[in-house]
């Protein structure tokens, strides 16, 4: 009997179908709750497009039904937070013997609406640095980078002492670095999505706003100088709220992102198709967040009100 732990990855998109895709790849026990592409992926498998090195997964254990889903030692939550309301249906189930929830979303306090089905001593939260597409039904094209940087969820951590790194969380890093995943635990989940913040909000708000790719927003004077001011902002805030974020991670945001491929931002292609926008997660709970401490967010507040009108108008539309 195997001592690895099993795996179940709640969203076959661009996250999801990737890291599930890497730990099934190599040999661990993994299910997929999958939407619109369950049969695709079902008759003709997984297709994963990756610098890591390209493959197709032909048997994939695959449901449409969360009820169908196994108990696993470990829940991977790869859903756009807009979806979280799926959770209070699909958790209680995978994690029915007692298996931990590893949230991978953009995003502050995104981890709240897991621990609300499965209570605060089960659910680590992380941020992944990627570059990842899906670019057609069980198809995931890799195209740059691929980090995990995940630890404890603490709702009350803002001037706690760390719980350290525990054992749990070893585990599930060391696994996910068996399967060719860059994964790192650490022991301060809010220094790892403050930092994130730093990127999502600028770049993923002016994508939409801007509607322009990350290449293009920091190839021109103007633009970079609008996403700098907002990184800024961004930074302010998470070390007004006592998160020693370095202020040279502000131009490593900008340094980082020029050397970048080309991409489209998340939240862009949501938008393109007609998505919901992940707005309260990455920009409502950090406006808050500084809020309560008394720093306000002029540029991130007016980002998330032009954006919000944008969504709404697109909703307008559809109807």
């Amino acid at each position: 009997m195997s001592s690895r732990q099993s795996y179940a990855v709640i969203g076959t998109g661009a996250l999801g179908g990737l890291y599930g895709g890497l730990l099934a790849n190599h040999g661990f026990d993994v299910h997929f709750l999958a939407n619109s592409d369950v049969e695709h992926i079902r008759q003709f498998g997984l297709q994963v497009e990756s610098p890591l090195g390209d493959f197709h997964l032909k048997d994939v254990n695959v449901y449409s039904d969360p009820h169908s889903l196994p108990a696993c030692d470990v829940t991977i939550v790869a859903l756009k937070s807009t979806q979280n309301h799926l959770l209070r249906e699909i958790l209680p189930i995978t994690t029915r013997g007692g298996g931990h929830v590893l949230v991978l979303q953009n995003g502050l306090d995104v981890e709240a609406d897991s621990v609300a089905v499965v209570g605060d001593d089960r659910v680590l939260g992380g941020c992944c640095f990627l570059c990842s597409n899906k670019i057609g039904p069980g198809h995931i094209r890799h195209l740059d980078y691929g980090a995990i940087v995940f630890g404890e969820y603490r709702a009350d951590a803002y001037g706690k002492p760390s719980p350290g790194i525990t054992p749990r969380a070893e585990l599930i890093a060391n696994e996910l670095q068996a399967a060719k995943i860059d994964a790192k635990a650490t022991d301060d989940l809010l220094l790892t999505r403050w930092k994130k913040l730093m990127w999502n909000i600028p770049f993923n708000g002016l994508s939409v706003a801007l509607d322009a790719s990350t290449s293009e927003i920091v190839g021109h004077q103007d633009a970079v100088v609008l996403a700098e001011t907002i990184i800024r902002e961004v930074h302010g805030a998470a070390v007004a709220l006592g998160v020693p974020v370095p202020e040279d991670w502000i131009q490593k945001q900008i340094d980082a992102t020029k050397k970048m491929v080309p991409y489209d931002a998340s939240m862009r292609l949501d938008f393109r198709h007609g998505r919901p926008m992940e707005l309260e997660a990455i920009f409502a709970n950090p406006i808050k967040a500084a809020a309560s401490v008394g720093f306000e967010m002029p540029s991130v507040s007016m980002l998330l009100k032009q954006l919000r009108f944008l969504g709404d108008r697109q909703l307008m539309q559809q109807r």
